[in-house]
């Protein structure tokens, strides 16, 4: 498989959902941030729930289950009894279809939306021509009589506006309050209601208020509803967006594969295939399914998985990654994983559960949205009591306005929506640059990191080193060196293994099967060959067994030299060799780590690699701080040890021996090619095996950030402000008083705002 497969295997087993002891549920019927926390709490107290996580966005809930938990039943029932709609989802397809569903519903609910919307504007305009009349220069003044018949046909007409514009906001409220609880519906039935009461009262008894004093205002309940209905159309359309940057990720891989028979070559639809099948892939088409290549050679196109645009050049025995586009030559390819096993549908996985997750910022802000709707309403019963006891006459006038508008301005949707939108853009855009970021903690914590500690070997080189020389001693041949070596080095997956025995085919070398090996980490291996016991490893492994080492000094004092690292070989307690084995450094290394010193972090080097080779490669790329020869625990160590001087560290490696680093810094970054402990410890998955990823991380981490503060900023402020306002606090001092009809529009386009801010990622400029 290709180094961009390796990013994306997983060692957890997954329930229908997105993983182990989880569940998946569409939630339907949810409008702001309250009726996310009142979902979230009506889950959380469910039999055998351990977490529950709702997402306003994506409109699903994700829970966690204790081992031995009840049915999903359960869930769907607590869900319902809270007074919205549920259904379970099965595995990433049914997510995808359920997110599908969910765009063709807000297609349709634009739609009906909108056809409401322009049904209040032809009700309404009438309305609102009439309650200002007298505004308007030009227009002859009314008689009593007129007044008294327009005030009726203003109240007729605002009711088909209630009814039918604005039904989903009385029925909402309705449901909420038989579950006691309350939402954004509450405060917009609530403050149309009061005020078309009111306006109805003014119009039918008049003699009711003193001096005539009681005017009423259905134009604020005919404005308020059509643009708070407006509203709620251009953020459907906005919110709709989110969700399909995966699923044309996920509709990349083609219906159909010619599959290669006895018979000859067959078009079958993919969820056909079956591991072993033999498929051909033709000059530019895709790669249907994850594969190993048998015959051909080609260059593919894995920019859509790895962000890279240069294509990757293949040949027998290489791996493919479905939805790869083929190049220019003829590929045969055996199949080795099919359906939800694919790196595609691992990805979409990996990503989806990612943008379902919640920073620690949201949770606190999820917090506040709960109690948001019933402090409101005890504001504006404040804000009515105080001007129906204190204001100026007509005091019930004054105190009607002043508390519907507080209703009608305050908005938890811009509350609800401004972290959620922003990190589910934010990790689809990282997925599109080849950097797979697996929870929105890690996205938050990303951009206060000041250190970058990097591995060596796979990490700033490729991780596939070559024999520069092979140095035999007195009395020994090159070819018997290479033999014991490459018996030995057979078994071994260290990367100076796999070059030693490289070595060794390309000299055409044949050599004997080794018996009873033993890895040796971070040191070497041993193994016996033909016989003699052989040990091939490190300067210091030889030494710990007694061997001598004057006969190859020359050679050793070579690899130092060159900056090589040296590998000993030993036959029979007797030192045979050494071979100089270097690395060579990727493309980008020294261009990415001066980007990261230039952008205030500071980077170091970890290695368990010798100190001349540590040193070169650093030189090299520019890196002051190097350790090398540490141990796997030991670089746990340093990296704790940065963290306790208060530093903010990413550990950047791929190896078994950078597992525990990767879990000890405050972000691990596992690169593509590394091992399943890597990718499974690590925060990040570098896709594209480009150190560009780390500052890809970086920077959309930073960004992220700062468009999460925007929002909330944005929404709390808004809230902060206009509640006040809306409540009459500048109208002592100013004479200012806040129309309901514009604290509808505040309203109507706050969330909007938050949206539109949250989408601008999209365009985000990333290295």
């Amino acid at each position: 498989m290709s180094d961009a497969a390796g990013a994306v295997r997983e060692g957890e087993t997954e329930a229908p959902g997105t993983g182990a002891g989880e569940v998946q549920l569409r939630i339907r019927g949810m409008h702001c941030a309250s009726c996310v926390r009142t979902v979230e709490q009506a889950l959380g107290r469910a039999e055998g729930v351990d977490e529950a996580s709702v997402s306003l966005v994506e409109e699903l809930a994700r829970v966690r289950l204790a081992p031995g938990a009840g049915q999903s039943a359960a869930l769907v029932s607590a869900v319902e009894e809270a007074g919205y709609g549920a259904e379970v989802l099965a595995g990433t397809e049914g997510v995808l279809n359920a997110a599908d569903e969910r765009d063709e519903e807000r297609a349709g609910e634009r739609a009906e939306l909108m056809k409401r919307f322009r049904f209040g504007v032809v009700c309404g305009v009438p309305v609102v021509l009439f309650g200002h009349w007298e505004m308007i220069p030009g227009l002859p003044d009314l008689s009593v009589s007129t007044r008294i018949v327009g005030g009726w046909l203003s109240g007729l007409l605002t009711v088909p506006i209630l009814l039918y514009t604005g039904r989903g906001f009385f029925t909402g409220a309705w449901t909420a309050a038989r579950h006691r609880s309350a939402n954004m519906d509450t405060l917009v039935a609530l403050g149309t209601g009061a005020a078309w009461l009111y306006s109805t009262v003014a119009v039918a008894a008049p003699h009711l208020f003193p001096g005539g004093s009681g005017r009423p205002f259905y134009e604020a309940v005919a404005v308020v509803i059509t643009l708070v209905v407006l509203g709620q159309a251009i953020e459907a359309r906005a919110r709709g967006r989110t969700a399909r940057a995966l699923r044309s990720l996920f509709d990349l891989s083609p219906e159909t594969a010619d599959r290669v028979t006895e018979r000859g070559v067959e078009t079958v639809p993919v969820a056909d295939i079956a591991p072993g099948d033999i498929l051909l892939v033709r000059p530019g088409a895709r790669v249907p399914l994850d594969g190993r290549i048998r015959e051909g050679e080609s260059e593919v196109d894995e920019s859509m998985i790895s962000g890279e645009s240069v294509p990757v050049a293949k040949a027998p025995g290489d791996g493919v990654v479905g939805g790869t586009v083929n190049g220019t030559g003829a590929l045969t390819v055996e199949t080795t994983r099919v359906g939800a096993d694919t790196v595609l549908a691992r990805i979409v996985r990996m990503v989806q559960r990612a943008q379902g997750t919640k920073p620690p910022i949201q949770r606190t802000v999820d917090v506040v949205a709960g109690h948001f709707v019933p402090a409101v309403i005890l504001v504006s019963l404040v804000t009515f009591g105080v001007w129906a006891l204190a204001g100026p006459e007509p005091r019930i006038n004054f105190a009607v306005v002043t508390s519907v508008a507080v209703l009608v301005i305050a908005c938890p949707c811009a509350l609800g929506l401004a972290t959620p939108i922003s990190v589910m853009i934010a990790i689809g855009k990282a997925a599109s640059h080849g950097v797979l970021i697996r929870d929105g903690e890690a996205l938050q914590r990303a951009r206060r990191v000041d250190t970058v500690v990097l591995d060596k070997t796979g990490t700033l080189t490729l991780g596939k080193p070559s024999v520069t020389f092979a140095g035999a001693a007195a009395g020994v041949s090159e070819n018997a060196l290479l033999e014991a070596a490459a018996s030995v080095e057979e078994a071994s997956e260290h990367p100076a293994a796999r070059a030693i025995v490289r070595h060794a085919v390309e000299r055409g070398v044949r050599w004997p099967r080794a018996g009873h090996f033993v890895a040796h980490p971070g040191r070497g291996a041993s193994a016996t060959v033909a016989g003699r016991r052989v040990l091939v490893g490190s300067p210091s492994f030889a030494g710990e067994a007694g061997v001598k080492l004057g006969p190859v000094d020359a050679h050793l004092r070579r690899a130092a030299e060159e900056g090589a690292t040296p590998v000993v070989v030993v036959m029979d307690g007797v030192v045979a060799g050494v071979f100089g084995v270097s690395d060579v450094l990727r493309a980008e290394a020294r261009g990415a780590v001066g980007r990261l010193w230039g952008g205030g972090v500071e980077v170091m080097m970890l290695t368990g690699d010798e100190e001349a080779a540590a040193r070169r490669v650093a030189g090299e790329v520019g890196i002051d701080r190097v350790s090398a020869r540490v141990s796997p625990d030991e670089k746990a160590r340093v990296v704790r040890g940065l963290r306790d001087e208060g530093r903010v560290v990413a550990m950047v490696g791929d190896g078994i021996n950078d597992a525990p680093a990767l879990a000890t810094a405050d972000v691990g970054i596992a690169m593509g090619s590394g091992t399943d402990v890597a990718l499974q410890t690590g925060d990040v998955a570098l896709l594209g095996d480009s150190l560009r990823g780390v500052e890809t991380l970086l920077d959309l981490s930073r960004a992220t950030h700062r468009n999460i503060v925007q929002n909330l900023v944005g929404a709390f402020a808004y809230n902060t402000i206009g509640i006040p306002i809306a409540a009459g606090v500048l109208y002592p001092s100013l004479g200012l008083l806040l129309s309901p009809m514009f604290a509808g529009a505040a309203m109507a386009f706050s969330s909007v705002t938050v949206v539109a801010n949250a989408n601008r990622l999209r365009g985000n400029a990333l290295r």
